[in-house]
């Protein structure tokens, strides 16, 4: 099938509801992680909330399809209402694209969807969590922390690294939030923004789902935080390498850029933003010294530096990237 136009084929799925009785859809993106995937979805098929729930796996993967026949064994022994679609352009963006899509074709009374990733298992009440804040603050969009496991244990050290730390530490109305891995969307929101929802030239983990954010902030849909709401991430070795890190910091300078160059692209938001830049810089000495001092990091306190020269350099990576794994 092809929903919204888009190259999207239904592998799997299974029916428990009436389609039309779905309230809640989770959205997994997977691509090339089948045995964490059946990680990921033992902690959703768990979850106990109070609306009808679906799944709908992303496979974007369109040659291996290891993610999406993992999917599909883990459903037939564990019977529930589910998808599993293969989405054929490869990146973040066209995955979460399809995903989001697909849960709208065959759920079209969802009040809400939840995004997780297949690298994150979901905490025990993760979406009651998501839920409860989100009614509690009338939010469109609630986002909740991404907490880093590390496969290497002696790299412990690296989760108060301002790369891997949550960007709120409370619940509660926020300005916006950062990243599609642990968010709960409300249906206003996919009703109001245009589709496809993230931009296919933002083809990035981080870069297109920032960008949406941002666009449903101008739009006037508001945010909130559930700090309960966590997800545990897996970290590969090869993430806590320092050069990571420093490409990390520097890309987050580079979206921030991106992000207010797309607000005001006129000349004078350019000035704003260069001006902001250079602040940056002038200020990163004394910021990377309190955050060395506050995580007791020395590699901690080159942060700020790296998200100035990020920002000036404005460099995030090709639009077909997929970073999440390192076989992409």
């Amino acid at each position: 099938m092809t929903p919204n136009g888009q190259d999207i084929t239904v592998y799997f799925q299974t029916e428990r509801e009436d389609a039309a009785d779905i309230e809640l859809v989770v959205v997994v993106l997977t691509f090339r992680r089948p045995e964490h995937i059946v990680k990921t979805l033992k902690t959703i098929v768990s979850q106990r909330p109070d609306v009808p729930l679906a799944t709908v796996v992303v496979e974007n993967d369109a040659e291996g399809l290891a993610g999406a026949q993992a999917a599909k064994d883990f459903f037939l022994g564990h019977p529930s209402d589910s998808a599993v679609v293969v989405v054929r352009r490869r990146g973040h963006a066209h995955a979460c694209n399809a995903g989001w899509a697909t849960a709208l074709d065959l759920y079209p009374n969802l009040r809400a969807l939840a995004v997780i990733y297949d690298d994150e298992v979901a905490a025990p009440e993760w979406l009651d969590c998501l839920v409860a804040v989100q009614e509690i603050h009338r939010a469109d969009i609630v986002g909740g922390p991404q907490l880093p496991v590390f496969e290497d244990p002696h790299e412990q050290k690296w989760k108060r690294h301002p790369v891997f730390t949550p960007p709120y530490n409370e619940s509660g109305p926020v300005p916006t939030v950062y990243s599609a891995g642990n968010v709960l969307i409300a249906r206003p929101v996919l009703d109001g923004m245009a589709q496809p929802f993230l931009d296919p030239a933002l083809n990035v983990v981080g870069v297109g789902d920032a960008e949406f954010f941002d666009r449903c902030k101008a739009k006037g849909f508001t945010f909130a935080w559930a700090t309960e709401a966590w997800v545990a991430e897996t970290v590969p070795v090869y993430h806590t390498t320092r050069s990571w890190i420093r490409a990390r910091s520097l890309e987050n300078g580079a979206i921030s850029a991106l992000l207010e160059h797309q607000r005001d692209p006129t000349f004078s938001g350019r000035l704003r933003a260069l001006g902001k830049s250079l602040a940056l810089i002038a200020t990163a000495l004394p910021v990377g010294l309190k955050l060395w001092a506050e995580t007791g990091l020395a590699a901690a306190s080159l942060y700020p530096l790296y998200v100035a020269v990020g920002r000036l350099t404005a460099k995030i990576g090709s639009a077909d990237a997929q970073d999440r794994t390192p076989t992409a």
